[in-house]
């Protein structure tokens, strides 16, 4: 009964640290700040569309927008329905039907605040008849409706209804940003965690805050001890640790193909697919690429620890082996599928690149040779 009474009062960590004003709302700053000074400025237009990937804000934004503008800063996130807000999901509810019950809604004025709001998330999927039905209330809504459109497809609406709506476009949410607020998310929950950990799980996320909120809610569910570490997000995840690409390249800039092919089976022994593997060695030599210019640093978006290891790496392999060994990687990757052996598809991508000194050798010493006789 103890167990089952602690899964009732579980709330995931994406519902519990939903922000509940524009002050929380994490890398989507050009979005909040307008909001605020239309609302301030009394410049709200009646029809807007918010665009952008899942879980970077899009919902939450406009359920805080749909509370300052009636007045309910303070009130709970969840306790919409007393404050005119109506939500519906246009996954489900796409139907001609469904948007002429909600225009049937539009014409009865609020009963207490001074606006109904209507939020439609997924918008994109209501059918072209339903939007058809939908454009000239969208065009001239009553003084005291605002509607609130949400997509993940900008593409899918049709230009009609584009053209009646103030466009918000939603950005992915940076790495930095993401793993700064799981550190104060983690804070708050007296969970041990390691920057480096935090750093992976924003960059598995993939700029999706409610992503990463939810692999950070695995990786506590996973350890025993409340710590969050790299050691454990890398094993939980099924990650490639940059150890492994560390070395590879280590042994590849030292010709040393024993080794490189040695680590290559190391990997696909502990189950990592050979394209993973490619994939995150261009990636690799990517970042030490970056790494090579002060002004590009800031591209690289790793913890501090693994940020100096990279720059330690960076001044020891020469610009030109980096571009070409880019090149191979990416040749392999692109040419992957097609392989029959995969395999030795990237084993001999892998042979070349620890060959490029000596073919920069063999060039310039022709080139030598050449002047030479042109003597």
């Amino acid at each position: 009964m103890g167990y089952l009474s602690a899964m009732e009062n579980y709330v995931v960590s994406a519902r519990k640290y939903r922000p509940r004003g524009f002050d929380e709302v994490v890398g989507q700053e050009h979005i909040t700040t307008t909001l605020r000074n239309a609302i301030k400025n009394n410049h709200l237009a009646q029809a807007l569309l918010f665009c952008g990937p899942r879980g970077v804000g899009k919902t939450t934004c406009a359920r805080i927008l749909s509370r300052v503008v009636n007045g309910f800063e303070s009130e709970d996130v969840e306790n919409t329905g007393a404050l005119n807000i109506y939500e519906l999901d246009a996954a489900s509810n796409n139907s001609v039907d469904d948007i002429r019950n909600l225009v049937d809604q539009v014409r009865y004025p609020p009963q207490q605040g001074k606006f109904k709001i209507y939020i439609i998330d997924e918008v994109h999927m209501l059918s072209n008849a339903a939007f058809n039905a939908f454009l000239k209330t969208l065009e001239e809504p009553p003084s005291y409706a605002i509607f609130i459109l949400a997509t993940t497809e900008k593409h899918k609406i049709i230009p009609t209804i584009l053209s009646r709506c103030q466009i918000f476009d939603f950005n992915r949410i940076q790495v930095s940003d993401i793993a700064g607020q799981l550190s104060n998310i983690a804070a708050q929950e007296s969970v041990e965690t390691e920057e480096a950990a935090l750093h992976l799980i924003a960059q598995k996320a993939d700029g999706a805050m409610r992503d990463a909120l939810s692999i950070f809610d695995l990786m506590v569910t996973f350890s025993n001890d409340n710590r969050v570490t790299y050691q454990n997000v890398i094993d939980n995840l099924h990650i490639l640790d940059y150890d492994y690409y560390f070395r590879m390249v280590d042994h590849l800039v030292g010709e040393d193909i024993s080794a490189s092919l040695l680590t290559f089976d190391d990997i696909l022994k502990k189950g990592f697919d050979g394209h993973n593997f490619i994939v995150g060695l261009s990636e690799h030599l990517r970042n030490l690429l970056v790494c090579q210019d002060q002004e590009t640093v800031q591209l690289l978006e790793v913890a501090d620890e693994t940020r100096q290891r990279y720059l330690q790496q960076a001044n020891s392999v020469p610009t030109g082996w980096l571009l070409s060994g880019l090149h191979l990687a990416n040749q392999c990757d692109i040419q992957y599928k097609g392989s029959k052996n995969q395999r030795l598809h990237v084993e001999l991508a892998l042979m070349k690149i620890a060959h490029l000194n000596r073919a920069f050798n063999l060039t310039q010493s022709s080139l030598a040779e050449i002047k030479k006789k042109v003597k």
